[in-house]
This record gives structure tokens, C-alpha cells and sequence, in this order.
């Protein structure tokens, strides 16, 4: 087995911990060794870089006594001993204490490397009002006169703008800065950002009061998001005085928007979290997000950039084989259970108003919707849209026309759900009998009808689109086009039938988000009107089929989708990740490989990958001529007017090579 597969260091991730020691205020020796109980734990668990709360080897409540020589002169001890005992690590570390340089105070950030100081980042705005009184004792890093110290005996560059690159770890570049610099309109982390950083660090020390830990996270969360980076932040925690004030200790890593690890909070013991960031899919945002290299042009400023030799690795390659991560399996579908709700009406919302706005537009005669109605789930979750659609217009739900076609290989379940579906809404009913119009044709070409080959599944779509674009020329009206996101990646359509439609309202949904709204909207939407919603549940209930081929000798559904192409929920996993990020295979799959657990083995992985690469090079001929349609989420959509612009010639041999380097088992 190719060994490196497994370690998520090849893949682009980077492994970060948040340290919150406990704290003995105005003791650097007895915090020095609690820094370190907690930095050896996180060296142990692979962290390439650790941080620790601002003022941390004095205590941040000190008070006055951070004018006290003997109080500065420990803390300078304290930094040694952390210096020396991790000077062996390949792993960055930012601390805190007070500093005084050139007869001045300062509030300082020190990140050692290798048992050397790689840069001393003093404190931009220290705050004075409300309980903060930081100017008493520390002057803010403008005052500075000088660019460079002398720390652990050695030349260290002191001031902001200053970014530290990992030797070890491609593309982790580090900005530090310390609590209040995070707070104000123009953060020095922003402009770090802009100016290369990509791990943005902020030691803090930020007491706490009711609801401000949420308004941290928002804090977090948004830096992270909005400059494209990871934004790290460590809280003092138990152990500052608690004369006015109390300390929670919150530690928080955000990457790119997503908080993917925090501390325990109001610790006695102290607390750490670490967390594998994604520096890989960073770049790929900065890249695809235009607006924010030109902002970077506007606003970046010059930067000293530390870099040192990288050490040796001393760490077994088995403790990169987990990713310290939640890669959520469905990135499609809502995740959150407390937004589930909100997040299903927003998108069930999208679609019906986009639909109205579309009829809206049409002379009022013509406000009449036509679409095949199968009794599977694309065609439920359009008719469903097309009801809502015409309530919000003001329309008669008659006004939706849905046609079954039954076929060759409809099944009387689905041909049962269809109907019932239809009349539970109120729409209007239609039924045209296919099997004559596609025998006619079988006919006339010379085809034998006992063949069930591709031939015979496309005839009954084209005769199916066919009817559809009869009927909305007969009845004034337009098609609605019911394939979904999924079937355009794997071009699980016939071209120029189930394919082509006026209107594709489901063409930004993916199936596994198909079959979650459908559920939903059951409940939510139609749960007061019960034939809706049980041929809803009916409906869910049924295999994914485009029932093409004739049902079994028993009448059940014989044609499944996914015996054909493999489980929809790997392949729009596999579509998020290459269409979102342009990620590789290898990438993709260490990915799903951890997303899904043991629901897959890497054999079944690879298999279905490969199909999904082959399939989606060879329909972008499809892709290119498809109707208009909502974009629904941030995943993107496909379409050659929105997110999605591929020459259908394109060869797909490198990303296939690729592919097929990846291991069928694993040892």
C-alpha cells in the first residue's frame, strides 16, 4: 500500500492545538511548567503549531506588578525553559509575556522554534476602557523604536508585520497578534492576511461575561471567513485573579468560516484542542475568490517574513493517519439540527419563487406548468414546488399539469404514487401510454423491442420529452425540467430528453438534497394536506430508478440508478469536493475515506470515483446547452451561463492516472 495515502499531512492539512494552562498569577516558574504539561500533549498529538493565552507566563491580572524587575526577569526564565525544552520539536509555539524593550513596556507575543525566538509581536491596541487598564502598564507596539531584540541571546525581529513561515508544512504562514487587535474595525490580522499569512493566531486573555464566548465564536468564525484564513484564539483561563473578574479559558480554531475545534471551557486543570486546518482549500479560495487578491492588492503591506531550517520529525507517520477534522459526508444537505429547519425553507424558497418569477414573466395566459411526473423523487420534489408556486402567484394548482407516461418499465407502484400525487395536489392530471409511440419508432428504425439496450431506454425518453413539449404547446404553458444536480455531473440523462425542458428547476439540487427536502417539505410544507404528504413518504420509500427496463417477473422495480453508478451520497461528495475546490482523487477520497467511516472501504472509493471522473468528463456536452435554472447553494451549480465552464473535449487522463494510484485496500 502507497503509505502516504493515509497521512493527512500529503493531503494539505496542517495540525494546530490551542493550549489554556492553568495560571498562578506573578509565578513564571509554576506557569512555565504548566505551558509545557500542556505543549508536550500537544506535540504528542502531532500539532505543527501550538498556542497559548496572552500574558500567560505572568498572568494576565498581575497588575502593577508587572513594573516589578523580578516579575519581568521570571518571565524571561519562563520563556528559556520553554524554549529549551522544545527546541527538539518541529512544531511552532506562541507565547506570552510582558517585554520591555528600549525602556518601554510592552505586551508581547514570542513564538519559539527550534529553542530560539522567531519573532517578538507586541500588543497594537492595548484597551483602557471599562475593566481593561492595559495602558497603565503597556504602551502599544506603535511606540516602538526598535525592529529587532535580543531574546534568548539572540537577534529577534521585534514589532507587527511579521509573519513566520513553518519550515515543515507548506503553506502554513503565521501571523500573531494578541486580544484586542482581533476586536477593532481594521484587525492587523486582516492585513496580515492579506499580506500572505494564512494562520492568523490570537493570544488572548478576554474575561468573561454572559453570552460574550457566543460573541467570541462570531468574532472567530468571521476572521476566518473573511480573509480566507485560520483563525486561532486562546482565552486565559482558571487560575486569573478573580478580584473583579471572572476567566472561562475558550480556545477556538476557525477555518474559512467553520469552527472546527474549541476548548473546554472553565477548566481548573486547564484545556487544549487540536484540530487538523485545511491550508490546501485555503489557497484554492484565494485563488477562485478574485475579489480578494485585488482587495490584497489595495491593502497589503509590506512584511518581514521569518523562515528557519525545519527540523527533523521525530514523530511516528501513524499519528497522521486520522484527521482531526469532521468533514461532514453530506455537504449538501443542511447539517445543523438547530438550523435544519430555516435552512430547508430558505432553499424550498429559492425554488418556488425563482419558478414564480419565471411564469411571472410569461404573458398570463401561458402561467401553466407541464411536467413528467414518475412517482420518484425528482419529479415529486418538482411538482411539489410547481403547487407552491402557483399559491404564491395567486394560480389554481390545476394550472400544474402533470403527465404519467407510463412505459415499458413503470412499475404499478410508481405508476400508483404518480397519480395519487397529482390528485392529492389538485393539479391537473394527464396520462399518455408511451409503449405504443416508442414501439412505432423501434419499428420504424428496425429495432428489436425485446433488446433492452440503450436504444431502448432512449427511445422512451425521447418520447417522453416528446409528449411534454406537446402538451405545453397545446396547453399554453411551459416544461419543467425535473433532473437534478447529481444526474447532470454523472450525465444520467438522454440528451435531448429528460435532458432538455424550458425551465430546470431542480438542476441545482443534488439527490441527496432532493431526497432530504422532500421529507421535509411532508412535514413542513404539506403536512396538513395528507395525500400530499403520504405519497410524499410513498415516494421516498421507492428505489431511485428511471424505471427504462422492464419491472422483474414479480412487477418490482428491476433498473436501480445506483446499482449502475454507485451510491449518489459518494458521488455528490465526490462533485462537492472537485467542483468546489478542484481537489485531486487522492485528496477526494482521504477525504470520503474519513467523512463516511466504515460505511465504505477505500476499494469501493476508488471504484466509484474513477466512474464519476469518466462519467463527468464525457457529459459536459450535455452541461453545455442545459436550461436556465436556480442556483441553490454554495456548492455551485453546473450550469455554463453560472459556476461551471469546461470544454466537453477536455481528457480526463491525468485525473484518472490519479485515480488509479490510489490503494484498493488498506493494510
Amino acid at each position: 500500500m502507497d503509505s502516504s495515502f493515509l497521512d493527512v499531512r500529503t493531503h494539505g492539512y496542517a495540525r494546530v492545538a490551542v493550549c489554556v494552562p492553568r495560571v498562578a498569577v506573578g509565578d513564571p516558574a509554576l506557569n512555565a511548567e504548566a505551558h509545557l504539561k500542556l505543549l508536550r500533549d500537544a506535540h504528542e498529538a502531532g500539532a505543527h503549531y501550538a498556542l497559548c493565552p496572552e500574558l500567560g507566563l505572568t498572568g494576565y491580572s498581575s497588575g502593577d506588578l508587572f513594573f516589578q524587575q523580578v516579575l519581568l526577569e521570571g518571565a524571561l526564565k519562563a520563556l528559556r525553559r520553554i524554549a529549551e525544552e522544545t527546541a527538539s520539536w518541529n512544531m511552532l509555539v506562541s507565547v506570552g509575556l510582558p517585554l520591555a524593550v528600549d525602556g518601554l513596556l510592552f505586551n508581547v507575543a514570542v513564538t519559539l522554534y527550534g529553542g530560539r525566538a522567531l519573532m517578538a509581536a507586541p500588543k497594537s491596541y492595548p484597551p483602557n476602557y471599562r475593566e481593561f487598564y492595559e495602558l497603565r502598564w503597556f504602551q502599544p507596539a506603535s511606540s516602538a523604536r526598535s525592529a529587532e531584540v535580543i531574546l534568548l541571546g539572540q537577534p529577534t525581529p521585534f514589532g507587527t508585520g511579521i509573519l513566520a513561515r513553518h519550515p515543515g508544512v507548506p503553506g502554513f504562514v503565521l501571523h500573531t497578534d494578541l486580544c484586542e487587535d482581533i476586536w477593532v474595525p481594521v484587525p492587523p490580522g486582516t492585513i496580515a492576511a492579506l499580506s500572505g499569512a494564512t494562520v492568523l493566531a490570537n493570544l488572548s486573555a478576554s474575561n468573561i461575561t454572559t453570552g460574550k464566548w457566543e460573541y467570541r465564536q462570531d468574532l472567530v468564525r468571521g476572521s476566518s471567513a473573511r480573509n480566507l484564513a485560520v483563525q486561532m484564539y486562546g482565552a486565559a483561563g482558571f487560575g486569573e485573579s478573580s478580584a473583579d473578574l471572572a476567566w472561562d479559558g475558550h480556545g477556538i480554531v476557525a477555518d474559512r468560516g467553520e469552527i472546527v475545534a474549541e476548548t473546554a471551557r472553565f477548566s481548573l486543570d486547564g484545556a487544549m484542542a487540536t484540530a487538523d486546518v485545511d491550508l490546501l482549500a485555503l489557497e484554492q479560495d484565494r485563488m477562485r475568490q478574485t475579489s480578494w487578491g485585488q482587495n490584497a492588492a489595495d491593502f497589503a503591506t509590506p512584511v518581514r517574513e521569518v523562515e528557519v531550517p525545519a527540523l527533523l520529525e521525530r514523530r511516528e507517520p501513524v499519528t497522521y493517519h486520522g484527521l482531526q477534522r469532521h468533514i461532514d459526508p453530506h455537504p449538501y444537505v443542511p447539517s445543523d439540527p438547530a438550523k435544519l429547519d430555516s435552512r430547508c425553507l430558505e432553499i424550498f424558497q429559492i425554488m418556488t419563487t425563482a419558478l414564480a418569477r419565471r411564469l411571472e414573466s410569461l404573458p398570463v395566459d401561458m402561467r401553466k406548468v407541464v411536467l413528467g411526473v414518475s412517482g420518484g423523487r425528482d419529479s415529486a420534489l418538482a411538482l411539489i414546488v410547481a403547487g407552491r408556486a402557483m399559491d404564491l402567484l395567486g394560480l389554481p394548482r390545476r394550472s400544474v399539469i402533470g403527465v404519467t407516461m407510463p412505459g415499458f418499465g413503470t412499475s404499478e407502484t410508481t405508476y400508483r404514487i404518480s397519480c395519487e400525487l397529482i390528485r392529492g395536489l389538485g393539479a391537473s392530471l394527464r396520462e399518455v401510454d408511451i409503449r405504443q409511440i416508442s414501439g412505432e419508432i423501434f419499428a420504424a428504425i428496425g429495432h428489436d423491442s425485446a433488446v433492452e439496450d440503450l436504444t431502448f431506454e432512449n427511445v422512451q425518453a425521447w418520447a417522453r420529452k416528446f409528449v411534454l413539449f406537446s402538451f405545453a404547446s397545446k396547453e399554453r404553458g411551459i416544461d419543467l425540467g425535473t433532473g437534478d444536480l447529481s444526474e447532470l455531473a454523472l450525465g444520467w440523462s438522454t440528451y435531448g430528453g429528460d435532458h432538455m425542458s424550458h425551465y430546470a428547476i431542480n438542476a441545482g439540487v443534488p439527490k441527496t438534497l432532493v431526497s432530504y427536502l422532500i421529507a421535509w417539505a411532508a412535514e413542513r410544507v404539506y403536512g396538513g394536506e395528507p395525500a400530499v404528504a403520504g405519497a410524499l413518504r410513498d415516494v421516498l420509500a421507492t428505489p431511485i430508478s428511471p424505471e427504462l427496463r422492464r419491472p422483474t417477473a414479480e412487477g418490482s422495480i428491476s433498473q436501480l440508478s445506483e446499482e449502475v453508478l454507485g451510491p449518489y451520497e459518494l458521488h455528490d461528495f465526490f462533485l462537492y469536493a472537485f467542483t468546489r475546490f478542484g481537489f485531486g482523487p487522492r485528496r477526494i477520497a482521504r477525504m470520503a475515506l474519513h467523512a463516511f467511516g466504515d460505511r465504505y472501504t477505500i476499494g469501493e472509493i476508488r471504484r466509484w470515483l474513477l466512474l464519476f471522473i469518466e462519467r463527468f468528463f464525457a457529459s459536459q456536452f450535455k452541461r453545455d446547452c442545459v436550461p436556465g435554472s436556480p442556483k441553490v447553494g454554495s456548492g455551485g451549480s453546473l450550469s455554463p451561463r453560472g459556476d461551471w465552464r469546461m470544454p466537453p473535449d477536455a481528457s480526463p487522463t491525468a485525473w484518472h492516472e490519479e485515480a488509479s494510484s490510489l490503494p484498493e485496500v488498506l493494510a
